[in-house]
């Protein structure tokens, strides 16, 4: 008996984890490699604060074993509100919900809102996430530019031509999962007003909002007015909690009541509860004196200082500050023809280093974007980017020789 896939399955790529397989077969072999690929900060020297981790283990001692809540645990849903009204942002706990990851709330509630044959625009490059959902729903993915020319700012000007009848939200990454950039206030009230002129709502994704080295940009939904905003958070990045898969997301906007809100819960609960005792955290998350963070992004700074300079000393290599979370999108110019995935290849094979070709996030294969995770320490980082270095000499001599450099 043969079992054929679903033909859409066809187009579901992941590059984040998909480019692992290749380190994981080379590791298999004994080589050691270093994983620059996944932004997750507990595979480094960093912590869970104790204080939540003991709110969720009492949680589990006080029996809260059960299913929850297909919506949330009442005291987690209240606590998000207060925190969000905090930063301006009017929500009633009602319209929070807690979900297995940020990743979960994005895609019920893109499968709330999209029939087959409808198109959302995303950013490029973006989080593979939105690809793959929308892959999964038969909807089309219209990806707009961030202008790597301009602080990865939105091309909007462009953006108009992907509009049409059947286009129904616009994804914002801020800060950027791959780029790093922060989109100030400005850039984000020209997104509100494209929202606005289109009848769009708005995908505010804001997992790093507190991952910034510099001012914090206002929540979204507190500047957007009119425009319909469904805003996602979680605990994995700000809260160094990435294996709790606890996220939640939020609505805000008279038009996400009504019909969608009922359709949304009905997706959740088809789907039972996120897990119920890290729900308990939240509120202790919520109402912490950020301590931890402080500590945390003090590392991640000098750690992004480290390879903002590394990377810059490797001739053939560009690479922009990045003003937030743990991830800069770094530019090779002597691919020679080559792919950026080929390049990255050989630096995986040569050098024991995995990055994440830019192509994977929507960008142009001959361009030779890569997005590095800086979340090691210097000293590794450092060695690491000496490895790099070789290949990439290797790569310039190679274009210079064909002319291409």
């Amino acid at each position: 008996m043969h079992v054929p896939p679903a033909t859409r399955i066809g187009g579901l790529k992941y590059a984040i984890r998909n480019i692992a397989a290749k380190a994981a077969a080379l590791e298999a072999k004994g080589r050691r490699i270093l994983y620059l690929n996944i932004g997750d900060p507990l595979l480094y020297d960093f912590e869970t604060p104790p204080a939540l981790v003991e709110a969720a283990a009492q949680a589990m001692r006080d029996g809260k074993n059960y299913y929850g809540s297909s919506y949330g645990v009442p005291i987690a849903r209240e606590a998000i509100a207060n925190s969000l009204e905090a930063q301006g942002v009017d929500v009633a706990p009602g319209d929070v919900f807690v979900t297995s990851g940020a990743s979960e709330g994005i895609e019920a509630a893109l499968t709330a809102m999209l029939e087959p044959g409808d198109n959302v625009l995303t950013p490029m490059p973006g989080y593979p996430l939105y690809s793959a959902v929308l892959v999964k729903l038969n909807a089309q993915e219209r990806q707009y530019r961030q202008m790597p020319e301009d602080g990865w700012k939105p091309d909007l000007e462009a953006a108009e031509k992907l509009v049409d009848g059947r286009t129904r939200a616009i994804v914002l990454i801020n800060p950027s999962n791959p780029t790093g950039a922060v989109w100030d206030e400005a850039t984000l009230l020209g997104v509100v007003e494209f929202a606005r002129k289109h009848n769009l709502v708005i995908l505010a994704d804001e997992v790093y909002h507190t991952l910034t080295f510099g001012a914090r940009p206002p929540r979204l939904a507190s500047i957007a007015g009119d425009v319909p905003v469904i805003a996602f958070d979680s605990m994995s990045k700000g809260f160094l909690a990435t294996g709790w898969r606890v996220g939640w997301l939020s609505l805000h906007g008279e038009a996400l009541q009504g019909e969608y809100k009922a359709a949304l819960c009905r997706i959740l609960d088809a789907r039972l509860c996120s897990p119920t005792p890290p729900q308990f955290a939240i509120p202790v998350a919520l109402a912490s004196d950020g301590s931890h963070l402080e500590a945390a992004l003090a590392k991640i700074r000098a750690r992004r200082d480290a390879t903002v300079k590394g990377l810059n000393a490797i001739p053939g290599f560009t690479c922009d500050e990045p003003a937030g979370a743990f991830y800069v999108m770094a530019r090779f110019g002597n691919l020679g023809g080559e792919t950026d995935e080929k390049f990255v290849l050989d630096v995986l094979e040569s050098a024991g280093v995995l990055f994440v070709h830019g192509s994977g996030f929507g960008m142009n294969p001959a361009d030779g974007f890569m997005r590095v995770v800086y979340l090691p320490d210097v000293p590794v980082l450092e060695a690491a980017f000496e490895g790099v270095a070789d290949v990439a000499a290797r790569w310039t001599e190679r274009a210079k020789a064909s002319g291409a450099a």
